[in-house]
């Protein structure tokens, strides 16, 4: 009986003298080696896809994170450019109006001040007319009845000379 012995990677291969035997028990070796390697095999695929399905799912979900932060920055900034506007409006409008109000009281000052020059006007000519006419009216003993009219460009007087 002889027995030689040889190594090829993990299997040990022994050969004897009943080399029927070996040979059915180095195939089913085989066999079962081809199972373990194959089920080895289906195992490492199945633990690689299953961690590339968790580094997808850890990607996705700091992506959304990231989305998530950027979109509550943008509308944070919306609303700090909303309010901006909103005092900017508020101060135009505040301009606008206190420009209107001067303008409106220039406006009266203005009308108040020609009115009153031109009453003034009239006061004085009343005054010469009527110091002409106490002179004068000694010597007819006739009334005076004045009429005046104010508007807004002009002055109407009429005076009339009762006897």
């Amino acid at each position: 009986m002889a027995v030689k012995c040889c190594t090829n990677g993990h299997l040990i291969l022994i050969v004897t003298e009943d080399s029927e035997e070996i040979i059915r028990w180095m195939k089913v070796q085989k066999q079962k080696q081809k199972r373990v390697s194959r089920n080895l095999r289906e195992k490492v695929n199945a633990a690689i896809l299953i961690q590339a399905w968790w580094r997808g799912t850890l990607v996705r979900r700091t992506l959304l994170h990231a989305a998530l932060r950027a979109w509550i920055i943008q509308c944070w900034w919306r609303q700090i450019l909303m309010q901006l506007l909103e005092k900017r409006r508020r101060a135009a409008l505040m301009d606008y109006a206190t420009r209107e109000r001067a303008v409106v009281k220039l406006q009266s000052l203005v009308r108040m001040w020609r009115i009153h020059w031109r009453y003034c006007q009239v006061l004085n000519a009343i005054y010469v007319i009527q110091c002409h006419w106490q002179c004068h009216n000694c010597q007819t003993c006739a009334f005076l009845r004045g009429h005046c009219v104010v508007t807004a460009t002009h002055l109407q007087f009429h005076i009339e000379i009762i006897n």
